[in-house]
């Protein structure tokens, strides 16, 4: 019926029954969207192309039934009544109707939206004084993003400026929340995939408003979506630029360490329109990955489309059931990433790269790494760490793109300076050859062991770099930054030496002679430039003694003498049993009371000191029972021993305490005290070495090396540094004994310089050390 009054009550009627879902699916079932749709187009009163809207949008309850309604042509009409639209209340139901119509926006719906002529109005509205309309309007152009075939007439109507600026002042902080940013960003990210809408939305100040996003720790669920549609500037050397300049590079390193969840799946229907011709409905690949795939084709990333699964879908597209009579190779399922190749897969498959959550990164930071010089950028702490991070941190093999920019970073000769002022090269060698990464340092973290590949892997980076330190350029850049750089670069570069450079002439010259080696020890003791510093410089120390000395080995400790192990007869016990023979003629009385029996004349020929106490013009020389200030009987016992005598006997091990207590305090400190007191050299030396045997031995640990140079004897001092660079010791062990050793130095750094310095050199300390 024609009647306008009776159609407005029936439209009004159905849209009342709509809103039940039973009755809605009845509707639809009776075939009354034909009529409603009809009543658009012929019906001319407000009223009751109100009525109609309402119903068309009460209709739109799910998406079977959104997509019924855009089949039976129902927003072609409401899209061409948007340009038309008497008054306020009918634009209002109109967008109310569309905004319901596009969730989850069809193909269908999009091309009658754009048949209908319905983004121009949409756009206009878009800054509408009503803010229902206004909002409702923005959230249509967000949705019809999902559809790559609108997105182009979309951006030529102004959508990108509108949805860019829209999420400009949502993100204000005085702006919308978070939440309803989410459409919006996805939008956006979907813009990103046609090159025109790239353009626009790199002038509408775009780029800046993605990167403030992937800052952002709140928006971290989106950060997967925005490094993806960041990839589409690949070849954008402008936007890279910019990208780079407002820090780029390590954001996608933390995309590595894996800080960002898993990418929201999209339809194949979002996939870039810039190759319409291949958007094949029989296909089984997902669509985004079907662009994706020309472009890296016509980019030299691939010969033909048999080099590329669907497997290396940024998207991660699951594929879809195949057609049997099409002549594609039978796909896979999505592979996780960094997995091994399943079997069964075609050959034309074998050579793929895995595509996992970090292909985007990678792929990003590997144009990075095309650049001329990319030092800037990819040679710095948070991006070695990322690349790193990602290449050991997984069972499986990881993404060979990874391996190609780290070898890619380590052969290019504008890199080598960047490498060494970042502590790269020893960074390297430590995470990949040693095996002790950032967060294992001091203490170990549970994580896989070290793969023989991730050794390989860092010995062949670091032979790179050997290449080009050795060539002219690089003898030339490390002189230059020995010579004349930074106090910081200097002492990087000294550290770092010892790792790439293999030319006796070149280390000689710039460590040994133009005071590399002093500048670094020197630097032990101020605060660190990096977190495993002392870690890098007790690993380049004991290199460098390797090189002064490849054949024999200082690193070994002072050999114990034999006597230790087999104690010697004892020639003081005699003197300590019931019938002393010879019989004592003197006794030394200690601050205990504790009288300990001696002969006068084996302790006179002991040391000058006791000849001039005992055999002297002093009191003492005529008395029976002399008096030793200063000692406890611990501490006296190896100076009684060793004034009769006794070599080797085992006195000097008893007043040193086991391995795990302090030394300062203790009775071997008085013991070693007395003996310097007493002018006794010998039970000095024998004193250290029972300290060694001890703290420095097989059951010492690294803890025991500041104990040992805290007692402030050059030969132990040479010892503790000869334990701390010794081949035997294992990285770890050898980083954790020179923390302690420069703990116990203090600000006094001179005796360990020169402890270090000699063994380096394989000298004996006290003898004459090149300047």
């Amino acid at each position: 019926m024609k009647t306008d009054s009776i159609q407005n009550r029936t439209a009004r009627a159905l849209g009342n029954l709509a809103m039940e879902p039973e009755s809605c699916g009845d509707i639809h079932c009776a075939g009354a969207v034909p009529l409603l749709v009809e009543s658009l187009t012929a019906c001319q009163d407000s009223q009751c192309l109100q009525s109609v809207v309402r119903a068309l949008r009460n209709l739109a309850d799910s998406p079977q039934h959104r997509l019924a309604l855009a089949q039976q042509g129902a927003v072609r009409p409401l899209a061409e009544l948007l340009a038309t639209a008497p008054d306020a209340a009918l634009t209002l139901a109109l967008v109310r109707a569309l905004l319901e119509l596009s969730r989850g926006c069809s193909r269908a719906c999009a091309e009658q939206l754009s048949l209908g002529g319905g983004l121009g109005p949409l756009v206009s509205l878009a800054s509408h004084p009503k803010r229902a309309v206004r909002e409702g309007t923005i959230l249509i152009l967000a949705n019809l993003c999902a559809q790559g075939l609108i997105r182009p007439a979309l951006g030529n109507a102004g959508g990108v400026e509108v949805l860019v600026d829209e999420l400009r002042q949502r993100r204000d902080p005085n702006g919308a929340s978070p939440t309803s940013q989410q459409p919006l960003v996805r939008a956006v990210c979907l813009l990103c995939r046609e090159a025109i809408n790239r353009a626009r939305l790199r002038d509408a100040g775009g780029l800046d408003l993605l990167m403030g996003l992937l800052r952002d720790p709140r928006a971290s669920a989106w950060h997967p979506r925005i490094v993806a549609a960041l990839v589409g500037f690949l070849y954008d050397t402008g936007a890279l630029g910019r990208l780079q300049a407002l820090g780029l590079v390590p954001l996608l390193a933390g995309q590595l360490c894996g800080e960002a969840g898993e990418e929201e799946e999209e339809g194949r229907e979002a996939a870039s329109w810039d190759f319409p011709e291949e958007r094949t409905p029989e296909r089984a690949q997902g669509g985004s990955f079907r662009s994706l795939r020309s472009w890296l084709i016509s980019e030299g990333y691939a010969t033909g489309p048999d080099d590329i699964s669907p497997d290396w879908s940024p998207e991660q597209c699951p594929p879809e059931p195949m057609e049997p009579a099409s002549p594609a190779p039978t796909p896979t399922s999505l592979r996780a990433p960094r997995t091994q190749r399943t079997p069964g897969r075609s050959p034309a498959a074998a050579i793929e790269e895995p595509w996992g959550r970090e292909g985007p990164a990678l792929l990003l930071l590997s144009r990075f790494s095309q650049a001329p010089d990319p030092s800037g950028a990819l040679v710095t702490g948070p991006a070695l760490y990322g690349l790193l991070t990602y290449v050991t941190g997984a069972p499986g093999p990881p993404s060979p793109r990874a391996l190609r920019i780290l070898s890619r970073l380590t052969c290019n000769p504008a890199c080598l300076e960047a490498f060494v002022r970042s502590y790269g090269a020893a960074l390297l060698r430590a995470w990949l050859v040693l095996g002790v990464a950032p967060d294992d340092w001091p203490a170990p973290r549970a994580r896989p062991t070290l793969h023989s590949r991730h050794r390989e892997l860092g010995e062949r980076l670091l032979q790179n770099l050997t290449v080009q330190a050795e060539s002219p350029f690089g003898v030339g850049a490390l002189t230059h930054l020995l010579l004349s750089g930074s106090p910081e670069d200097r002492v990087a570069c000294a550290l770092t030496l010892p790792f790439i450079c293999r030319k006796p002439s070149l280390w000689r010259r710039l460590l040994l002679e133009q005071g590399g080696l002093r500048l670094l020890l020197a630097a032990l003791t101020r605060p660190a430039p990096h977190p495993l510093f002392l870690f890098f410089a007790a690993d380049s120390l004991s290199c460098l003694q390797d090189l002064v000395s490849p054949t024999v080995s200082p690193a070994v400790p002072q050999a114990v003498p034999m006597d230790l192990d087999s104690p010697s007869p004892c020639l003081y016990e005699p003197l300590l049993g019931p019938a002393p023979v010879p019989a004592p003629d003197l006794h030394f009385l200690l601050d205990s009371g504790l009288q300990l029996p001696a002969q006068r004349a084996a302790s006179a020929t002991a040391s000058p000191f006791f000849r001039a106490l005992l055999s002297g013009s002093f009191a003492e020389a005529q008395m029976d029972l002399v008096p030793l200030r200063g000692l406890s009987p611990g501490a006296a016992w190896p100076v009684l021993h060793h004034l009769h005598g006794c070599r080797g006997c085992g006195a000097a091990l008893g007043p040193v305490p086991p391995p795990g207590q302090p030394l300062l305090g203790s009775e071997a400190e008085e013991a070693l005290e007395a003996a310097g007191r007493f002018l006794l050299p010998g039970l000095e030396e024998e004193l250290e070495e029972a300290v060694g045997r001890i703290h420095l031995g097989p059951q010492g640990g690294p803890e025991s090396v500041g104990e040992v140079f805290r007692l402030g004897r050059p030969r132990l001092a040479a010892h503790c540094a000869r334990w701390t660079l010794g081949s035997e010791q294992c990285p770890r062990k050898r980083g954790l004994a020179l923390v302690g050793l420069v703990e116990a130095a203090g600000e006094e750094a001179g005796p360990l310089t020169e402890a270090l310095l000699a063994v380096v050199m394989g000298i004996e300390l006290g003898a004459r050390v090149p300047a």
